[in-house]
Parts: structure tokens; sequence; C-alpha cells
């Protein structure tokens, strides 16, 4: 019964709430040790996605982590960086992938990425294995990347490759239709402006790469995620409805599927997620599914104050992708 009853996790005494424990981590912190090696990975469909490697040494490749970020992330933010170095220092390499659109040049298609699209994830880890020749991968993800990461281990396990070993993943609303309405809500709309924002930004360019191609009639009308999903993220990746889209996109139906040790953490202050997302039937019923809940961390928070500057989340992955027996 896999549902871990207690955390260690004490937030650093300045992060009161899971508002601060959710900004701060996010517009304060620098990791500047981690060094990036760009590598460009042609798709099947002719578009691309970037990765970003950051290599723990010199050592024939054997351990690499796959880090996938979150909603309009990419791999320069904090939490992705940081999550690279505790891996290198762990000994492991780091490849930390941007979806299409987001390693800061437009995609070529006029779709860009999906909270379910498990297709480009799956045909990194390909390249990571085949072209790489890891033979050992660990996955990790923050929010949008966590649900990537849950559903392609649960939808079809059996064309999981046995050399994905383990996964870990933060803060993720494994329920996105009640997430969507959630970072919606009053308390929430300084989130919900940034993450429009950007989003709307990228329709904008897009439109003047594509030309004729995309209508943003609406677009500055848009005022939540449910209008801009149902406007654009359904369409353009080809489902009737947003609801549709959340329906196919959320891992919590595929987390009974998983077959490798799977550590989920999920604050319960976080602002984004409802209780939908906190799943302990699931993990009480599963062998592989591990579902740890502190009561603090925010949104891809986690931060302590250790004076060596790694969080809760960097040495959890870890710990549990070394551990002889996870938990």
């Amino acid at each position: 019964m896999p549902l871990i009853s207690s955390s260690t996790y004490r937030p650093a005494a300045y992060l009161a709430n899971g508002h601060l424990q959710t900004i701060l981590p996010s517009t304060l912190r620098r990791v500047p040790e981690v060094q990036y090696q760009r590598e460009r990975l042609e798709l099947p469909d002719g578009d691309f996605v970037d990765l970003d490697w950051s290599r723990a040494g010199s050592a024939p490749a054997v351990r690499v982590g796959v880090i996938s970020h979150g909603l309009e992330g990419d791999s320069q933010r904090p939490y992705v960086r940081g999550m690279a170095r505790a891996l290198n220092r762990a000994g492991f390499d780091a490849l930390a992938w941007n979806y299409r659109g987001c390693g800061g040049e437009t995609n070529r298609l006029l779709r860009a990425y999906h909270l379910g699209d498990t297709a480009d994830l799956a045909a990194v880890i390909r390249h990571a294995i085949e072209a790489k020749g890891y033979s050992k991968v660990y996955l990790t993800g923050f929010s949008a990347g966590g649900n990537v990461t849950l559903k392609y281990l649960g939808e079809a396990a059996a064309l999981v490759p046995p050399q994905v070993q383990r996964a870990a993943v933060f803060s993720v609303p494994t329920d996105l239709k009640a997430s969507s309405v959630q970072i919606s809500r009053w308390q929430n709309q300084v989130y919900l402006r940034r993450f429009l924002g950007s989003l709307r930004q990228k329709m904008r360019v897009k439109a003047a790469h594509l030309p004729g191609q995309l209508d943003l009639t609406e677009l500055e009308n848009l005022r939540d995620f449910p209008q801009f999903d149902e406007q654009y993220t359904a369409p353009l990746h080809g489902f009737a409805s947003a609801d549709a889209y959340y329906e196919h996109a959320a891992s919590g139906q595929y987390l009974r599927g998983i077959r490798v040790p799977t550590l989920l953490v999920n604050a319960l202050n976080d602002p984004f997620l409802t209780p939908s997302c906190f799943p302990r039937a699931t993990a009480e019923a599963s062998e592989f599914f591990y579902l740890e809940t502190p009561a603090a961390g925010g949104h891809v928070g986690f931060a302590e104050g250790r004076p060596d500057g790694s969080y809760y989340s960097e040495r959890r992955a870890v710990d549990f992708f070394t551990r002889v027996v996870p938990g």
C-alpha cells in the first residue's frame, strides 16, 4: 500500500503559506551552476523539440534523468535547473527537454503541445535510449510535465521501455478539468494572468509564423483556461471541446496502469489543486504508485532554506531513484 502517511518536508520559516511557497521560489531562486548543451530532436511529423543536456561527468552514459517542465515553462526555470543540478550531484546525467514552442523558437506546425501529449515524451525517451545509449532512465516532472509523465507511464504500460526504472513527479493536477476551474478563482488571478499572457503571446507569434491559419478574433476576450482551451487547445490538437481534451489528458484515470515505481508529491496547500488531485485510494490499491501529501509546499515550491540551495523536491526525487526499496 504505497500511500506515504507522513512527509518530512518542512518549509523555510519565511514561507508562511501556499502562495508564498509558490511565488518566491519561482521568482527569487537562481541555479547558475548548471551548464546545458542543446540538441534539436526532429520529430516524425516534421516538427522538433529542443533538448538541454547537463552531464554529470565524462563517464559512459548509463543513468539519465528526464525532466519535464510545467505549463509555459522551459528548461531554464529554476525548478528544472535545480533538479538537473541535484541529478548531476548524484551521478545522473540530466536531460531537460523543452516542449514544442517552449525552447525559445516557435515550432513549425500549427499545433503546439498539450497536457496529454505523451508521444513527444516517448520520442525523447527513445532518443536517450537508442541514440545516446542510456540503459537506465528516470523520469521527473512538474505540474503539467508531471501529468504528461504519469499519463505516459499508465496509459500503455506494456509499451514503456524496460530501461525506464522509476519516476518522481511534483505538484500534478491529475484532474485537469477541476484544476482549470480552480486556477480561475479570484485568489489565483495572479497566476492565471501570467499563464494566459504567455499563451496569448504564443498565439500571436504562431499567427504571424503561419499566416491565415489561426483566428485571433477572440484571443483578448478569453478570461480563463476553459475558454482558452475551448478556443485553441482543443481544436488545434484534435479534440471536439475543452471537456473532451480534459477527459483525455487527465492523468488520474491512468494511474492504476502504472507498472514502474512512481512517486507523486502533491502539497495539501497547493493553490492549483483540488481534492480530486490527491488519489489516495489509487495509491492504497497499487503496488507501484506512491502518493505523498505534505501539508505545505505550494505549487512547484518545496523550498527549505538549506545551505546547499537544494529543494525538497530534488532531494526526494534522488532519494526515490536511489533507494533499494522505494518509499
